[in-house]
C-alpha cells in the first residue's frame, strides 16, 4: 500500500490526518503528518522526512503532500526524496488527501494522479442559490 506522508505550515498537517479520520471513521494506516514549526531547522526537518519516507514505505512508494510550492515544507521535502521511490505533490487540500487514501492499493503513479485529480475536482465554485431562494 503507498504511504503517504503529509508535511505542511504548523498545524495543518495533522488538522488533516483528524479530518480524514472523520470522514473514514478510523485513522488510516500508513499515513504521517509532519508540522513544521516556524524556528526549525531545514536539516532537522529534512531528516524528519527521511526517518518518516523509511516508515511508511512497504516498497510500494511514498505520496508526500505538502502546503505550498516553495515554502520551507516543500522544499525542505525535495532533498529527501530524490533516491527513494517517492511522488511530490504541493497545495494540499482535503478533497486531494480523502482521493489518495481511497486508491492507494494501486500504483504509486495512479495515487498521484488520483490526487491530484481530487484536488483539482474538488475547488469548484457553489451556486448559492438553492430550489429559488438566495443566500445573504
Amino acid at each position: 500500500m503507498v504511504g503517504i506522508l503529509i508535511l505542511t505550515h504548523a498545524p495543518l498537517a495533522q488538522a488533516f490526518i483528524i479530518a480524514a479520520s472523520h470522514v473514514f471513521r478510523y485513522v488510516p494506516e500508513q499515513l504521517e503528518a509532519i508540522d513544521v514549526a516556524a524556528d526549525q531547522s531545514p536539516t532537522e526537518i529534512q531528516n524528519l522526512v527521511r526517518k518518516a519516507l523509511i516508515r511508511l514505505d512497504d516498497g510500494s512508494g511514498v505520496l508526500v503532500i505538502t502546503d505550498v510550492i516553495g515554502g520551507t515544507p516543500s522544499n525542505c521535502t525535495l532533498p529527501s526524496c530524490l533516491d527513494r521511490n517517492t511522488q511530490v505533490i504541493a497545495g494540499i487540500s482535503l478533497p486531494m488527501l480523502l482521493r489518495a487514501l481511497t486508491y492507494r492499493k494501486d500504483t504509486l503513479e495512479v495515487v498521484t494522479e488520483m490526487a491530484l485529480a481530487g484536488g483539482q475536482g474538488g475547488a469548484v465554485k457553489l451556486d448559492i442559490k438553492v430550489r429559488g431562494l438566495a443566500y445573504k
